[in-house]
């Protein structure tokens, strides 16, 4: 299964709603009408944490290499305890 792989990220997606500065903003309002959403790629580099915002044809584009990632650690999550 692991040599049927093809591309894969790390990390994981978030979508995020947020308010802005601007003071009438609809953001602003009661209730608020929130900005976004906006889809958010967060993964570590070095031990730290690093974001970046996907539009929503790089999400289309990409999104497959996100679950196929998940897919490859639980298979060598599974080789790892066939090992042991």
């Amino acid at each position: 299964a692991l040599s049927e792989a093809g591309f894969c990220l790390p990390g994981s997606i978030g979508d995020e709603r947020t308010r802005c500065g601007k003071p009438n903003c609809r953001c602003k309002s009661d209730p608020p009408v929130l900005h976004g959403p906006y889809h958010h790629w967060t993964r570590k580099i070095g031990g730290r944490t690093a974001g970046r915002y996907l539009s929503d044809d790089q999400l289309d584009r990409y999104g497959s290499w996100f679950e196929q990632a998940k897919r490859i650690r639980d298979l060598l999550a599974e080789l790892e305890t066939l090992s042991l």
